[in-house]
């Protein structure tokens, strides 16, 4: 019988399989990563590569043949997942919390999607960037909605709205969830960085959505999900920092230790131009920017593995309160800051040779800038919602807490 007991850092024994599987695959990653570039989308080979090791359905409930897995073993593979290609790891890491999500709705729209295909993928954005109307059973939604990462990939679409009463004022901002049956992918996603991501626009017009499909984004914020039969741990951690964790940090943490790795390897036969070093690991200048990039890649892990332990103790019963949730959320903001920061440290060791198209260096360069851009993350907005909750100043700036 196979036991899913957590140990005493609430880790479950899956944790080292799952990770041992990431791992096993990164070497294909960076061979694929190349690819997926140009054709900004994951190769067919990445997905069902990734697929077949079970990482689309981390966070799918067990019961219906998911992981169900704990937001640090999410983080631990998506980070492992980044050291070969950083946009796998983020359409993996998105997905998942995606699924996260729908693990929240109404128990008939999950048994619609995950009891007909445990393996579905879901890409997701919740901005309400569209107009609704409430028709008998649900509502009537049209919109476009930007910037879906996956969606190439994806066999459902959750989506952001503005939920209208029968008179059309809007009373709730929900999210709902659409078949790909009833959205089209448009081409959109033209970026410097995390090209594979296929993070495109995705677009409905006029498609029914039942209400057993509509989720309440501020009810889900506070906590406040319909009750599942499984009552599991997952199900019961904190809305914004599941979201925010291991699909922004965790992809680049492992970013960094990519980038160290290949300057660390390179050094050893790598010349430093202008000096008498042969060797660039000669040099006590390059030593120490080497070192330092290390340091904040270590502190980006440390401050990753408190936030995502806090998140899970929390869904394990010690709720995390308003200080606590935003603390979570400055620990995720620095680990990134921290990554930034050390990949310029060490494209700067490196030479510039670092951003020649041959050198997966200045990829990685590019998809943790990309990446550590995104607008849920907002660092000095969140340093400052981080100094008012410790200093006691009530008011607030964003919902996001």
């Amino acid at each position: 019988m196979t036991t899913t007991t957590p140990d005493r850092t609430g880790v479950p024994p899956e944790h080292s399989a799952l990770l041992r599987g990431a791992r096993g695959l990164v070497p294909l990653l960076a061979r694929n990563a190349e690819q997926g570039e140009r054709d900004r989308r994951l190769p067919e080979e990445t997905v069902k590569s990734l697929a077949a090791a079970g990482l689309f359905k981390l966070a799918v409930p067990r019961r219906y043949g998911g992981h169900e897995a704990s937001v640090r073993t999410l983080a631990d593979v998506s980070a492992i997942l980044a050291e070969g290609d950083g946009s796998s790891a983020w359409v993996v890491s998105v997905c998942n919390s995606v699924a996260w999500v729908v693990s929240l709705f109404p128990e008939q729209a999950q048994d619609e999607l995950f009891g007909a295909d445990p393996e579905a993928r879901i890409s997701g954005v919740l901005t309400p960037s569209a107009t609704a109307r409430k028709v008998e059973g649900g509502f009537r939604v049209s919109g476009r909605w930007h910037y879906a990462s996956g969606a190439w990939h994806a066999d459902w679409a959750l989506i952001g709205f503005p939920v209208p009463d029968v008179t059309g004022e809007t009373v709730d901002h929900g999210m709902a969830l659409l078949p790909a049956a009833d959205y089209t992918v448009e081409d959109t996603w033209h970026v410097a960085g995390m090209r594979a991501t296929g993070s495109n626009c995705v677009a409905a017009e006029e498609v029914f959505v039942p209400e057993h499909r509509v989720l309440s984004v501020p009810k889900a914020m506070a906590g406040d999900y319909p009750v599942q039969r499984s009552g599991s741990a997952l199900a019961r951690s904190a809305f914004t920092q599941f979201l925010t964790g291991a699909p922004l940090a965790a992809p680049q943490l492992g970013l960094g230790r990519a980038a160290l790795d290949l300057v660390r390897d390179q050094a050893a036969a790598k010349a430093f131009t202008f000096t008498f070093f042969d060797k660039q690991r000669d040099s006590a200048a390059f030593q120490l920017r080497v070192a330092e990039a290390a340091v904040r890649i270590d502190s980006a892990e440390l401050h990753l593995r408190r936030a995502v332990d806090d998140i899970d103790a929390a869904a394990r019963g010690r709720a995390l309160d308003a200080l606590g949730r935003l603390r979570a959320r400055a620990d995720l903001s620095a680990a990134i800051g921290y990554v930034t920061e050390a990949v310029d440290t060490l494209l700067t060791a490196h030479g510039a040779g670092g951003f020649a198209e041959a050198s997966p260096l200045q990829r990685i360069w590019r998809d943790s800038a990309v990446g550590a851009r995104h607008a849920i993350l907002q660092p000095q907005m969140i340093k400052e919602m981080y100094g008012k909750a410790l200093l006691g100043v009530e008011e607030q700036i964003s919902p996001l807490v």
